[in-house]
């Protein structure tokens, strides 16, 4: 459903930047003609701004794509999973829509958050904040692929892995201890309180 539609835009998205990239190095901007270049600089036209495109094309054309494609594959997969157990419990706790909303924010509002970060990420992305989002499984999915671009030692990328995957692991437990108990509570607005009760009563 909403994961291939995901995936299949990220496809979209991939493929047009392959042909874009293609039909700018099939126009000469990737590698100029070294006398055009020298006669635009003794003319003083143009010739920053034909740097800066070369500069903007070699990071493009220096980055690893099927590393990059992995990446996204894993993050958006496990961001699913793991934000699909959380709304799962949720939707296990409680008997009708409305209830849900005083579950809904605490849920969002990491995403939102990240979000609104994003700037702050690019700008440092090697910084004290980008690295923890990018640990944490709420923020990762988003905070990491931010950073990739930007190269991410192979151990923080590793680390980032193993918590999205226990994350994953985690919140599908905690919805197995409230579906338990939530699906026998029909009628009962839970509170936190009767959710961490659940979480924490013993089979």
């Amino acid at each position: 459903g909403i994961a291939t539609v995901g995936l299949l835009q990220f496809g979209i998205w991939i493929a047009l930047t392959a042909l874009a990239a293609t039909a700018i190095g099939s126009m000469g901007l990737l590698s100029p003609d070294p006398e055009q270049v020298a006669a635009l600089s003794a003319a003083g036209q143009a010739a920053p701004e034909l740097s800066g495109i070369q500069s903007a094309l070699g990071t493009l054309d220096s980055l690893n794509l099927p590393a990059l494609i992995g990446m996204f594959v894993f993050y958006f997969l496990s961001g699913y999973l793991f934000y699909g157990a959380l709304f799962a419990a949720v939707g296990a706790a409680v008997d009708s829509e409305t209830d849900t909303q005083q579950f809904m924010l605490p849920l969002t509002l990491p995403l939102v958050l990240t979000f609104i970060l994003a700037t702050s990420i690019m700008e440092n992305p090697h910084g004290p904040l980008a690295v923890a989002l990018s640990l944490i499984p709420f923020s990762a999915p988003i905070a990491m692929m931010i950073r990739i671009p930007f190269g991410v030692p192979w151990y923080e990328v590793a680390a980032s892995m193993s918590l999205m995957v226990l994350g994953f692991l985690g919140t599908v437990w905690i919805a197995g201890r409230i579906y338990r108990v939530g699906i026998l509570s029909y009628g009962k607005k839970p509170t936190y309180a009767d959710l961490w009760k659940w979480i924490r009563m013993k089979p």
